[in-house]
């Protein structure tokens, strides 16, 4: 780059993209360019720079190719643009936008065909045209030349595929056509076809209209274009006819290369267009060529009425066409495109009634999208509801569906949750939506349809016949827009994915080149996008496979997808860029859910948050799906069979199980992996369609919009790959011309000047060697410094070569980097810029000696000229800049007060609208307030009114139940010996009762066990008839109850009327007192009766006259009581064979078990039920005896009020009822949860006032030997823990110590906070004060420790007093153990301070590790805090149990006080008794009702609280698994302390040693010391002696 080569700049701010240019000046790191279109001129800097070689790469300049001539373009040098010396992005759009303006539209670019739109017709395509290249290919399929080199052609590219199918190898080929849209994709598929299946229509083929009218299977080919655009190609901004779908035809030919049929595959059908369009553009062609070209006949069969369109046409009546104006088409009308699609549904064999449905579907989607909907209020909810009802009928009668069904589709949802169907009305904009979701249904599936029939139309009937195929693919090119979603991402993947493809086919063709060259290319490198592709496709990982995963969460959404994206790419903080540099997101993307992708052609932006989950579901609502599968249209429910059949892949039933349905991606993702399988196993060709200019005009090409298609296209990335060898290639003959001037001093005889063709390759290594020679010696002698211009001896030009500043760099390079093949020298850059640059170095210098005289005049002459010129403008300017500069001031002024008050008006309008809303919503707070005040005064009434109500019950109930015991003390004497046997008959009957139970769960026993066992068979036929047994026995049992009830019936009423007998007895003998007395007194009593006397025994069985008629005589009493012994015994035999039988079923249960049992094991298993049995009997025969005024004769009874915790009289009752401690035991078959708890008996034998410190045992703890022990060990601790239970609540009474923490987490809606502390770390007093007799009155009240000393302090003033407020018990929710739902080392330490010592925050946190101090109370929510939790900390562990323990029992008896019944034991309506039964009961059923409720709160207390029991000792285990794991921490710190401390003592032992080895060197120097001083005394006492001496 030489001053005065010609070079590309890069125009960053303009149109051009690229601008040519001319180097001025050159410097080591800054280049001087002058563009040649008369701009000003630039400069540019240093990109990058090669240490080793020197090699410079300045920022965006690329060298420019010397400019052909003209005949060298008519000869068609420019066709191929691989042939370029210099091959990169400026020099291909140079070359495309020279070819294009001289009516080029075609061009090569190595095996790639560029085609430019050229927005006109040109006879390209005629059949002349289409006859050259085909007689040009025969030749060349034959080994011929035919003379002429054709121009770059469509029909070329199509020729070529077709011969290379037909060779011998017979592999099949395709043809990838990509482009944006208006770039001309599918008219270029069109001539493709139009091709193909010309060349592949053959002799053999039948004439159009031969054998009945039926078309050829090229003119069925070719017909299948109009339909598939009619209902997938719709007018764009950039396109008339834009395809909006994808779409890769595959023609299949037999062996003679005759075409036999094709099949249509389509992709990503844009759906969204139906519901909108943006202005300007339309909907898809069949709804306008149905509005504008339906006859009027028809227009009453699709509803179409021209009265309701208020003067508008057709389509711009309806919604679906009318939001972007529905223009016109500029090549044809919607008139005749409407016939011309009729027409070619007729050719490909559709019925007329086929084609009338397809437009009625067509025609219901139109009015379906003019259904608005109104805002209807139902149960406080705003819906939906269809305005108009007959347009709703005009769709469902054209889309052939139900109408209630539609109606449900477009106002209701169903979800699915666990098998249950969840029904929720939506709003009117839902409804809309839903509207529109469902049209895009039924269009997508009704285009599927379509393609499928086109398939069934245009395909090949036998495969055998298919020997090779030719696919033609019309792609959607790479797309990058301001908002990119998930379409985009398809799109670019695809594009990816094919330019994969196309580099790895491009590398393919330079290796061939190379080989056929015979030169080295063994360590080329080429790029490669499988990072790319990853990113998006990756297991688990990409981009797509995440959002699958996403999608089925029920929670997902967009920006949790975004997240998990930059978590598994961008994990850092700081992190932008992923390691593979695919994935880019800076802080500010990531909060707004966007990310980017590096693609090929460049990094694209996408947007998380639009709605890529619900593209990728493509969900049909069950609605929709319920509303096809019932549609009465055959037409409807075959489009929703395709749909659902593409949806969930071809082989949607598999083993018998519905497959699911796949999203888009991975339906996408499938499909093109079989469309890059496909192509692999094919030749491929390539065409990249480029659109000059987004007006559609001829004759205008936009550089830069040109540069971007080359990029997305991929053709710039093909050159890249062709080009990252070996970039510059010429031929040798070129080679050697151009730079042979490099050497005029070179002597002929060593490199001649004229170029010999047949020593061609000799003579280009012989200039690379001289050249580099020349180079090493030139880099010797500038080793010292630059040559000096001044010696002598040189001639003028190389004198002005040294005097140039920048001189070229040497020519020294790798000669590996010089290629010479056999017609082409292959160069890498840095050896090509050294020749050029040297090249340019010479033509300069040659130059400077001619132009250096002529510009030294012409400098002059200019230099006045511009020197006045210069003056005249310089006053001007600055003039003219002095008043623009006071215009600017007097604007600024003025805009500065505009300003001020537009702000002002910004700001008051936002005051009275913050004001308003206020207002209203403090009116409507207080209206709330006031309702929910109004509402709570109507709940105590009532509530007050059930109390009342409730007392009265209650004390009518206890007066009936008094005068109920009044009564029965009257009879009780009497009836004394007649209880006897009344309570044996009722146990008699109870154990036969129980006998069934017993024989019915050993009957399903035996049946369960049966038909488990592998070898029950042999033991079915003794079990059936051990069962016939056991079914006699039941029958005859109920005969002897039957007998036994009517014995019992007669005994019934002989007490009955032996005590009325006795009581008129009774009376007699206490008016014969009476009279006695009165005799005796001399008195007569007024109005007295007779005295009757009484008739002796003897008489007695002769009822005399007086006597009353129910008179009973003994004889009959007798007979009676000797019927009831007959039956006893009849039972007592009844149970000896029961016994028998039972024996049978334990053998027959031994068996199935596989154990043998002789008949003394069976007696030794059945004794210990018979001693059970007797004992129970002898039990009960111990009757009770009574004294005559109706009191127990029992010693241990008296001075006992209670019994078990009953009163008196309810527990004579429940013993005469015969109801026991010791039930029976009920059958395991029949037994409830509650029943699995050990049965416990209330109270002692002992005083019950004694407490009982003993140490705990409960029953299952102790040691014990028997069933008795274990319960005596149950209730005596039951005793004693009621007892603790007191104590507990009336220390809750008195009050209890504690630091209070209040923790409230706001309400989501309320916009709270997540966690408040009202109260931090408050020392109160806890109390339980009772406001009145029911438990809803009692509250707990929170009193804050401290007095004057402590208000003196200030102590409290930060304690919220309004925090402090009673808690009342029904508000309570739970009482959990430990501090539950916060950690308790993590509570703040004061509420009014922020900032503590270190000493305080130390001794705050050691007194809240403990976490079996505290205790939590959850309460019921408020409007402002979702939740509230009561936290206290205790002073020791013993004081937090009991107010627990305390807490939770009166707790318990407010539930059960509430009716709360868990145990199943009560039974408001009564003991099931046969009438029989109640007659002989004297003891009120109000009194049994009250002793069961009253086991049955004893009972459910037990349980509330062993259920408390069992969550605080599941917390207790979750804290010790905790305090595990910080053990092994404690652990693993006091090793490595250990180990610390070990070194430590290490380093401390050598030190040691170290100073021992110190001190006793320090001793040896102190001996040495002291000697020498001893010698040095001594020498000096020597030394006075001698002078002593003289």
């Amino acid at each position: 780059m030489e001053p005065g080569a010609q070079v590309w700049c890069r125009d960053k701010d303009g149109d051009e993209a690229w601008v040519l240019a001319e180097v001025v000046q050159r410097k080591p790191d800054q280049l001087s360019l002058k563009p040649l279109n008369g701009q000003s001129a630039f400069t540019r800097g240093i990109d990058t720079l090669n240490q080793e070689t020197g090699e410079t790469k300045f920022d965006g300049v690329e060298l420019a190719n010397t400019p052909l001539s003209q005949e060298e373009k008519e000869e068609g040098r420019d066709n191929d643009l691989i042939t370029l010396p210099h091959l990169h992005e400026p020099a291909i759009l140079h070359s495309l936008s020279d070819r294009f303006f001289r009516g080029k539209i075609y061009t090569w670019t190595g095996p790639v065909l560029i085609a430019v739109n050229p927005f006109q017709r040109l006879a390209l395509y005629t059949n002349e045209i289409l006859e050259q290249y085909r007689r040009d290919g025969l030749l060349r399929a034959q080994g011929m030349q035919s003379g002429e080199d054709l121009e770059p052609h469509v029909f070329a590219i199509a020729d070529r595929s077709y011969r290379q199918m037909m060779s011998e190898a017979r592999k099949s080929q395709s043809i990838l056509i990509s482009g944006e849209s208006g770039a001309g994709k599918t008219e270029s598929t069109k001539i493709v076809m139009l091709y193909l299946t010309t060349l592949g229509a053959g002799s053999e083929e039948t004439p159009p209209e031969e054998e009945g009218g039926e078309l050829s299977v090229m003119e069925r080919v070719l017909q299948s274009n109009p339909v598939l655009e009619a209902f997938g190609n719709a007018r764009t901004l950039r396109n008339d006819n834009s395809s909006r779908f994808g779409k890769f035809i595959e023609l299949g030919f037999n062996r003679a290369g005759h075409l036999k049929g094709a099949k249509v595959q389509t992709y990503l059908l844009e759906k969204v267009r139906l519901a909108f369009h943006a202005a300007g553009e339309r909907n898809y062609h069949i709804f306008y060529q149905l509005l504008r070209g339906c006859k009027e006949e028809d227009h009453a069969k699709y509803e179409f009425h021209e009265g309701i369109t208020g003067g508008l046409d057709l389509p711009n009546f309806f919604h679906y066409t009318g939001q972007g104006g529905a223009p016109h088409l500029r090549e044809f009308t919607d008139e005749s495109g409407y016939e011309y699609t009729i027409k070619a549904m007729r050719r490909l064999g559709w019925s007329e009634e086929t084609i009338d449905q397809v437009f009625c579907i067509i025609a219901g989607l139109l009015h379906l999208g003019q259904i608005t909907f109104n805002s209807v209020e139902k149960d406080g909810m705003e819906t939906a509801e269809i305005a108009d009802e007959k347009v709703l009928q005009y769709s469902a009668r054209l889309l052939g569906v139900d109408l209630d069904r539609l109606r449900l589709a477009l106002t209701e949802r169903i979800i699915l949750a666990r098998g249950q169907e969840i029904k929720t009305q939506l709003t009117p904009e839902r409804a809309a939506d839903a509207r529109d979701a469902l049209s895009k249904t039924v269009y997508g599936s009704l285009f599927l349809w379509i393609v499928d029939q086109v398939n069934q139309s245009i395909g090949w009937k036998d495969d055998s016949e298919i020997k090779s195929s030719c696919g033609v693919l019309d792609i959607f090119g790479f797309e990058c827009f301001a908002i990119n979603s998930f379409e985009q991402l398809c799109i670019n993947y695809t594009n990816e994915a094919l330019q994969q493809q196309f580099n790895q086919f491009i590398f393919k063709l330079e290796q061939a080149e190379y080989d056929a060259e015979k030169i080295e290319w063994a360590f080329i490198e080429f790029p490669d996008n499988q990072d790319c592709l990853d990113t998006i496709q990756a297991p688990k990982i990409g981009i797509l496979s995440m959002l699958d995963d996403e999608c089925r969460l029920p929670k997902g959404s967009d920006r949790n997808w975004s997240k998990r994206m930059y978590e598994q790419w961008v994990p850092g903080k700081d992190t932008v860029v992923s390691e593979n540099t695919r994935f880019h997101a800076t802080n500010i993307q990531k909060a707004k859910a966007i990310f980017c992708v590096r693609h090929f052609a460049g990094i694209v932006e996408y947007r998380a948050e639009t709605n890529f989950m619900e593209k990728n579901k493509d969900e049909i609502p069950l609605t929709a799906v319920q509303m096809f599968e019932t549609a009465p249209s055959q037409l409807i429910k075959d489009t929703y069979a395709v749909q659902t059949r593409d949806s969930t892949g071809r082989d949607a039933e598999v083993g018998g199980k519905q497959a699911k349905s796949k999203t888009v991606g991975q339906q996408f993702k499938e499909q093109l992996s079989s469309l890059i399988e496909s192509v692999q196993t094919t030749d491929p060709h390539y065409i990249r369609c480029i659109k000059p200019n987004d007006a559609a005009k001829p004759l205008l090409l936009t550089r830069k919009r040109t540069t971007e298609q080359l990029r997305y296209g991929g053709v710039l990335e093909a050159v890249r790959v062709a080009r990252a060898g070996y970039p510059v290639r010429m031929y040798h003959e070129s080679f050697y011309k151009r730079y042979r001037m490099l050497l005029p001093t070179t002597p002929d005889s060593v490199l001649p000047w004229a170029f010999d063709e047949d020593k061609a390759q000799v003579l280009c290594v012989k200039l690379v060697e001289v050249a580099l020679e020349e180079g090493q010696k030139h880099q010797q002698l500038t080793q010292n410094g630059p040559l000096s211009p001044g010696e002598s001896g040189i001639t003028r030009s190389e004198k002005i070569r040294r005097l140039r500043a920048m001189q070229p760099l040497p020519m020294i390079f790798p000669k590996t980097d010089v290629q010479l093949g056999l017609t082409k020298v292959f160069m890498r850059k840095h050896p090509h810029d050294c020749l050029e640059a040297h090249r340019v170095f010479h033509q300069h210098t040659s130059a400077t000696v001619i132009q250096s005289w002529a510009r030294g005049l012409g400098a002059q002459r200019l230099f006045y000229i511009i020197q006045n010129a210069v003056e005249t403008i310089q006053r001007c300017y600055r003039g003219a800049k002095g008043r623009e500069r006071w215009r600017q001031l007097r604007q600024g002024s003025a805009g500065d007060l505009l300003t001020n008050h537009f702000r002002m008006l910004v700001k008051w309008r936002a005051y009275n609208r913050a004001r308003r809303g206020s207002i209203r919503l403090q009116a409507r707070f207080r209206g709330r307030h006031v309702r929910k005040e109004q509402a709570s005064i109507v709940v105590q009434q009532g509530y007050r009114k059930f109390i009342a109500q409730k007392k009265y019950r209650m004390l009518k109930s206890a007066i009936i139940a008094v005068q109920c015991a009044v009564r029965r003390r009257m009879a009780l004497h009497a009836l004394t010996e007649l209880k006897k046997e009344q309570k044996d008959v009722g146990k008699l009957k109870n154990a036969n009762v129980k006998l069934k139970e017993e024989m019915a769960t050993l009957r399903a026993m035996l049946n369960a066990q049966a038909k488990e066992s592998a070898a029950g068979a042999a033991h079915l036929k003794e079990l059936k008839e051990k069962e016939d047994q056991i079914a006699e026995l039941e029958r005859r049992i109920a005969e002897i109850e039957k007998e036994l009830d009517e014995a019992k019936a007669v005994v019934q009423k002989l007490e009955a009327d032996l005590q009325r007998q006795s009581q008129e007895a009774a009376h007699d003998k206490s008016e014969l007192q009476q009279h006695r007395t009165a005799r005796r007194s001399g008195k007569r009593m007024p109005d007295s009766p007779p005295i009757h006397r009484r008739v002796s025994s003897a008489a007695a069985s002769e009822a005399p006259e007086g006597m009353s008629e129910s008179f009973i005589s003994p004889a009959l009493l007798q007979e009676h009581m000797s019927k009831v012994a007959r039956l006893e015994e009849e039972l007592e035999e009844e149970r000896l064979m029961r016994r028998d039988a039972d024996g049978e079923i334990i053998k027959l249960r031994a068996a199935i078990n596989g154990v043998s049992l002789n008949s003394e094991d069976v007696n030794a298993l059945l004794a210990p039920q018979q001693s059970g049995t007797a004992s129970s009997a002898v039990s009960d025969a111990g009757s009770v005896d009574f004294d005559e005024d109706g009191k127990r004769d029992d010693p241990e009874f008296t001075g006992q009020e209670e019994k078990d915790g009953r009163p008196l009289e309810v527990q004579t009752r429940l013993e005469k009822l015969g109801i026991k401690e010791e039930t029976q035991r009920p059958s395991m078959l029949a037994k409830i949860g509650a029943d699995f708890i050990p049965m416990i008996r209330r109270g002692l034998a002992g005083n019950l006032d004694q407490e009982v410190d003993d140490a705990l045992a409960v029953g299952w703890k102790v040691e014990i030997r028997s069933r008795k022990e274990r319960e005596e060990a149950l209730r005596d601790e039951v005793h004693r823990f009621e007892i603790r239970m007191k104590r507990f609540a009336h220390n809750l009474e008195e009050g209890v110590d504690v630091v209070l923490w209040q923790l409230n987490k706001g309400a989501p809606e309320t916009g709270g906070e997540a966690d408040e502390f009202s109260l931090k770390s408050t020392n109160v007093t806890m109390k339980m004060h009772r406001r009145g007799e029911l438990f809803v009155q009692t509250v707990l009240t929170f009193m804050l420790r401290g007095g004057y000393l402590s208000k003196a302090m200030g102590r409290n003033r930060h304690v919220d007093k309004t925090a402090l407020e009673p808690l009342s018990l029904h508000d309570i929710l739970e009482v959990r153990a430990g501090c539950s739902g916060y950690d308790h080392t993590e509570l703040p330490s004061s509420s009014g301070k922020t900032s503590k010592s270190s000493k305080s925050k130390s001794s705050s946190k050691s007194e809240n590790e403990q976490a079996s101090l505290f205790m939590t109370i959850k309460a019921t929510p408020t409007p402002l805090a979702s939740t509230r939790s009561y936290i206290f900390r205790f002073k020791s562990r013993s004081a937090r149990n009991d107010t627990m323990n305390g807490l939770r029992s009166i707790l318990a008896d407010m539930q059960i006080s509430e009716g709360v019944s868990i145990s199943g034991l009560h039974n408001e309506n009564g003991p099931d008794m046969e009438d029989a039964d109640r007659d002989e009961i004297m003891v009120p059923l109000a009194a049994v009702h009250t002793a069961l409720n009253r086991e049955r709160e004893q009972y459910d207390r037990i349980l509330l609280m062993l259920l408390q029991g069992s969550e605080d000792l599941k917390d207790k285990e979750d804290e010790l698994l905790g305090l595990r794991s910080k053990l092994q921490n404690v652990v693993s710190e006091t090793k490595e302390k250990d180990r610390v401390q070990a070194n430590d003592s290490k380093l401390i032992m050598q030190l040691s040693k170290k100073l021992e080895t110190l001190l006793m060197d320090n001793e040896d120097l102190r001996d040495q010391n002291d000697r020498l001083n001893t010698r040095l005394v001594s020498v000096e006492s020597e030394k006075m002696n001698l002078l002593a001496n003289r």
